[in-house]
């Protein structure tokens, strides 16, 4: 049963979508840049093929144990953020301690020389932004309605756009390896607080009672809620593969200069982001007019999958930015309108933060087994084919759990005389 007190408001004005999409750069800046370009530089050893094999495992080794704990900690802290009753609200404090958290573990990230160390320290920066994440994902189910696919398609455009910001910086800022941690580092703490702080959160959750076993499962209880799940980690682990090991794929797959990779996978990163942010809005606006998210979430998926099958024909630069506005397209697409899907699915106010940090769960799980499996095949390999080949399969397999999922709100269109 959900509590009168917590439910959802219609809409929200420009300001609060605004600090929401803030914090979300954040968030995503702090943790991609990382992935795409700091960590592969920490553990890139040039020399022989055995070389650069060794520099791809270690980096799927590092993100999918990260993640792991990521992965562990998002729903923790979630359900925690539920029972969270304070002046300060229930999500706010969580979204403070895991951007002080991020930031901490970004700077001693930054120190480390060793790949063990390294990947130690990234533990903290994964279990920071599962924290934060867990808390900011809450408040679309909190405080919206109507706007959920338009605040989903923030989260999605965030994701791109901070990518961008990240390796940009480093890359035309000419920063090192450190200080490119140290400025990840400030601009998590200072604009994932600052945004915090900004962002209402009214509600307080009453201290529950004791739960029964059914009731925590949440939304897991739902096969639709547990076959978007299964979809959004297919589609994920898709997506992984063919961004995570971008670098290598640049250096040794394209066969880019190492003295011009890095601004090959700075060009590579803008035209996907573009795309990953037109795809996310427009399909968020639409799915929120339609109410036909199912639909659109399979579409995209599909999209995805293409993008692979292009790569895979023409593994050339040109070949592979062409398919990057297209994967851009299709992951953009997928990631707003299934966030806004699966809050559509939720149960209950009450527990929202532990249901969509499961949802969150999803995503990074996927993100963190596409890198471990990636490093796989192209360790078997010894070379890049398997691993696209393997992505396009996977955002199809996405796709028809997808097809699986029956929602109420698929076939509720909203009132076209409500703006």
């Amino acid at each position: 049963m959900t509590d009168a007190s917590v439910r959802a408001p219609r809409r929200v004005g420009g300001p609060w979508l605004t600090f929401f999409a803030i914090a979300w750069l954040a968030v995503w800046t702090a943790q991609l840049t990382p992935i795409q370009l700091l960590l592969p530089l920490q553990l890139d050893t040039p020399g022989g093929k055995s070389a650069w094999v060794g520099g791809v495992v270690w980096s799927g080794l590092i993100l999918s144990v990260g993640g792991m704990a990521g992965v562990i900690a998002g729903p923790i802290a979630g359900a925690l953020s539920d029972r969270t009753a304070s002046r300060w609200g229930r999500r706010r404090p969580w979204v403070l301690s895991g951007s002080v958290l991020t930031a901490a573990s970004l700077v001693l990230t930054g120190l480390q020389t060793e790949p063990m160390m390294v990947g130690a320290a990234w533990i903290g920066v994964s279990i920071g932004i599962a924290v934060t994440s867990a808390a900011l994902t809450a408040l679309i189910a909190d405080q919206i309605d109507e706007q959920r696919g338009a605040a989903s398609a923030l989260v999605s455009s965030a994701q791109a756009v901070g990518i961008v910001v990240g390796v940009g910086a480093v890359v035309l800022l000419g920063l090192g390896i450190l200080e490119g941690y140290l400025v990840l580092a400030g601009f998590m703490l200072i604009v994932g607080i600052g945004a915090a702080l900004l962002l209402p959160d009214p509600f307080h959750a009453e201290s529950g009672g004791v739960e029964s076993r059914r009731d925590r499962w949440g939304a897991l209880r739902d096969h639709d809620f547990r076959w978007l799940l299964a979809g959004r980690l297919a589609v994920n682990i898709g997506n992984a593969l063919g961004t995570a090991l971008l670098l290598f794929f640049v250096l040794y797959g394209i066969g880019s200069p190492a003295a011009t990779a890095e601004d090959d996978l700075l060009l590579l990163i803008v035209i996907y982001t573009v795309f990953v942010v037109a795809a996310s809005l427009l399909a968020g606006r639409i799915s929120d007019r339609s109410g036909r998210r199912r639909t659109l979430v399979i579409g995209s998926a599909l999209v995805q999958a293409l993008s692979a099958i292009m790569i895979l024909a023409a593994p050339t630069f040109l070949g592979t930015a062409i398919a990057a506005a297209v994967m851009g397209i299709g992951y953009g697409a997928y990631m707003s309108v299934s966030l806004a899907l699966a809050t559509d699915l939720l149960p209950d106010g009450l527990d929202s933060a532990r249901d969509l940090g499961v949802v969150n769960v999803s995503a990074s799980l996927g993100q963190l087994l596409g890198p471990l499996i990636g490093a796989g095949l192209v360790a078997a390999m010894g070379g890049f084919w398997l691993l696209f080949a393997a992505a396009g399969a996977l955002s199809v397999v996405g796709a028809v759990m997808t097809a699986a999922v029956r929602p109420a709100r698929e076939s509720r269109r909203p009132d076209p005389a409500v703006r």
